[in-house]
């Protein structure tokens, strides 16, 4: 793939896995940061892949590509949301003042 499509396949991922992973309390990411975790998501999602079948995966603009790709990032939401919320002092410390 060029580096077009993996900007446009990275936005489309970044956008599912803001979706999938924020339901109703999502946060509205700009489009440079969708791009971005799509990216870093398709890239972790083909080393998960990787190491749980042992096959290669390559990227083309196809459906199970795809999905990969949005399991990469879900997955990089879902540690960075973590981080944060660790981070903060837990998903309630405002609640205990």
């Amino acid at each position: 793939m060029g580096i077009f499509s993996w900007i446009v396949f990275g936005a489309l991922a970044g956008w599912a896995a803001n979706l999938v992973i924020g339901g109703r309390e999502r946060r509205r990411q700009g489009c440079l940061v969708s791009v971005l975790v799509g990216v870093v998501g398709a890239a972790l999602g083909g080393l998960l892949y990787r190491l749980i079948t042992g096959h290669e995966k390559t990227f083309d603009f196809d459906f199970p590509s795809f999905g990969v790709a949005v399991l990469g990032a879900v997955v990089l939401l879902g540690v960075l949301r973590l981080a944060l919320s660790l981070g903060r002092g837990g998903p309630r410390s405002r609640d205990r003042m």
